[in-house]
């Protein structure tokens, strides 16, 4: 082999190891990009969970908050419409202690006082059940007695001692009435009865 063929068997060799060289360069470079590219992603998705926490910290804060202060003033509508009847009845007590009272004026007074009561209430959901005539309906009322009545049909409410309420149409106290029972002798021999 010649020299010159010889130096040219090294250049190539020497061309190669340089390109060799560089490709791993150009290979390090790219692992190194990458790395760094991975390193800001996994960087800023940390920054995004720990804000998103943060955020969803401040939402159960804000919610608990607020369902304190709805348990805390969830009357307080109720407690306003209920101020005047408080002041109409104050103020009957007030000419009811006046030497001179009218009865008939503190009467009067005293059923407007409860007016307004039964309309502040009815606006918050509350009804009076006063069944008078109806059907006696254990799920709506209490029997306190039951009387024979041969003017009314067997378990008619003939009385209300107590009137009973509604809450959005749930029960939250029946009404104690006095309901008619079957007619005496009726369908009984009153030989059978004794």
């Amino acid at each position: 082999m010649s020299e010159t063929e010889q130096n040219q068997k090294v250049e190539t060799e020497i061309d190669e190891v340089v390109e060799s060289a560089e490709a791993s360069e150009s290979e390090e470079v790219t692992l190194e990009t990458q790395l760094a590219e991975a390193q800001a992603k996994a960087d800023d998705n940390w920054d995004q969970l720990m804000r998103t926490r943060a955020e969803m910290e401040n939402i159960r804060r804000r919610s608990e908050r607020e369902l304190a202060n709805a348990h805390k003033y969830a009357l307080e509508k109720f407690a306003v419409e209920l101020l005047p009847v408080i002041d109409s009845m104050e103020m009957g007590v007030a000419a009811a202690m006046d030497e001179n009272a009218d009865v008939s004026k503190l009467r009067e007074g005293t059923e407007m006082t409860l007016k307004m009561f039964e309309t502040a209430i009815e606006k918050f959901g509350i009804k009076s059940v006063h069944p008078h005539g109806e059907a006696f309906n254990p799920e709506h009322h209490q029997a306190m007695t039951m009387i024979d009545s041969p003017e009314h049909d067997p378990n008619t409410i003939i009385d209300v001692m107590q009137k009973g309420y509604l809450l959005n149409e749930r029960l939250v106290r029946p009404a104690m009435v006095v309901v008619s029972s079957a007619k005496s002798g009726k369908g009984v021999d009153s030989d059978e009865k004794e």
